[in-house]
């Protein structure tokens, strides 16, 4: 991995001189956060990986059209099946550890306008790459949305947890005042 990818956002970083920052601070926390970032990219070459395996595996050849409204039918109509449980959990954790590790590693990636555009291109593109390359599964609009959701949920997360980490770093790190009573 190129240390390009691993570098720290410039969100991180102080905007203002008078931020109570330790000079050293910057390098520490860099240091630190660099074998979290290595682990992130390789989990998210790994998870990437097993994403291509479960959905470009062939299975036959030519694809079938996953109608929509039909699909809609059938889990709204099967949520007490074992069968169409694990269709629509599959299809909603299919993306999104790979999308929760992509935050990891760039944490820009966390705003929700990118975050939703990034979730539907990838679950489009899943579909897409199904039916261009005729491996006998069902094109499914109702699959990739249900990708970009779990995608956008499990990132979303992420993106939570880590602005919620550096709001409480930053309250240690400011200076409290004394009260003398």
């Amino acid at each position: 991995m190129s240390d390009v990818l691993l570098r720290p956002s410039a969100s991180r970083r102080p905007t203002s001189s008078s931020a109570p920052v330790r000079p050293d601070s910057r390098t520490e926390s860099d240091s630190a956060e660099a074998p979290v970032r290595t682990c992130c990219a390789l989990g998210l070459v790994c998870s990437l990986l097993l994403v291509a395996v479960a959905t470009l595996t062939p299975e036959g050849t030519g694809w079938k059209w996953g109608d929509p409204l039909t699909e809609l039918r059938w889990y709204a109509t099967g949520l007490g099946s074992p069968t169409t449980m694990a269709e629509l959990f599959g299809n909603l954790a299919l993306l999104a550890l790979p999308a929760a590790l992509a935050v990891g590693i760039w944490p820009s990636l966390g705003r929700l306008p990118l975050l939703v555009a990034g979730s539907l291109a990838a679950g489009a593109g899943i579909e897409t790459l199904q039916w261009l390359l005729a491996i006998g599964r069902v094109v499914s609009p109702m699959d990739a949305l249900l990708n970009a959701v779990g995608a956008i949920l499990a990132a979303w997360s992420v993106a939570h947890v880590r602005r919620s980490r550096a709001v409480r770093q930053w309250h240690l790190a400011v200076p409290q005042l004394q009260s003398y009573v």
